[in-house]
């Protein structure tokens, strides 16, 4: 958008302590749920919204939603292709993450746990596996998961580092979410080629939206919805 001379600003949850610098303006933090948003976007004349969280920001994407059909604001969601198993992929897919916590009932593994750290407290039943978490923030407190090797990290990443990082910790199974896109596929690649199962957690559903798969797309909606 800056190199398109396209105004705009960036609204993030906040969750990460350090976010890169963005050549647009920022604001951090929540909005009071859709109603607040809603405000806001009259507040700040917004004339157009891109929904581009992630792809299990599901609240944030209802309140968008809402709030865009509350003003009359167009909304576009920026929303990468979810994964798609390919040859050599021993993949289980489960509809959320208490389902993915009862796929490691099991005997004691070795499992990364590639869910960010939010949602750790559903996977505390599971207390017997050696947990590896890759977060992009050291976490502020004690984990809910007894037995957990924490490695600080920004992706994207590549198959060689995931590759040698999934080897170095003996990992035997891996939870994911169904993000998509390139940033975080590297460790899916890896689990292919080292033959490891992979747990994997499909989207939450959400309303019918406009959809965009790519910036290109999303800026051509924005060039003809300016007209320019």
């Amino acid at each position: 958008m800056a190199e398109a001379g396209l105004p705009g600003i960036l609204s993030y949850a906040g969750r990460v302590e350090s976010p890169r610098a963005q050549p647009l303006p920022i604001r951090i933090g929540g909005f009071g749920g859709a109603e607040g948003l809603a405000d806001w976007l009259r507040a700040e004349g917004i004339g157009r919204v891109i929904d581009a969280t992630h792809p299990f920001a599901a609240q944030m994407s209802r309140n968008a939603i809402a709030a865009c059909a509350a003003t009359g604001t167009p909304l576009l969601a920026l929303e990468r292709p979810a994964w798609q198993a390919g040859e050599g992929d021993r993949w289980t897919h489960v509809p959320d993450l208490a389902a993915a916590a009862a796929q490691l009932s099991g005997p004691a593994e070795r499992v990364f746990l590639a869910i960010g750290r939010q949602h750790l407290a559903a996977f505390a039943d599971q207390p017997q596996h050696d947990y590896l978490l890759r977060l992009v923030d050291p976490p502020g407190g004690p984990l809910p998961l007894p037995r957990t090797v924490v490695e600080i990290a920004r992706g994207p990443f590549d198959v060689a580092g995931d590759t040698a990082l999934l080897r170095r910790h003996g990992i035997t199974r891996i939870v994911a979410k169904n993000a998509g896109g390139t940033g975080a596929e590297a460790k899916l690649v890896a689990a292919r080629a080292l033959g490891l199962p992979v747990v994997l957690i499909d989207r939450p559903p959400l309303p019918e939206r406009r959809i965009a798969a790519t910036v290109e797309e999303a800026l051509h909606w924005l060039h003809a919805d300016l007209g320019v």
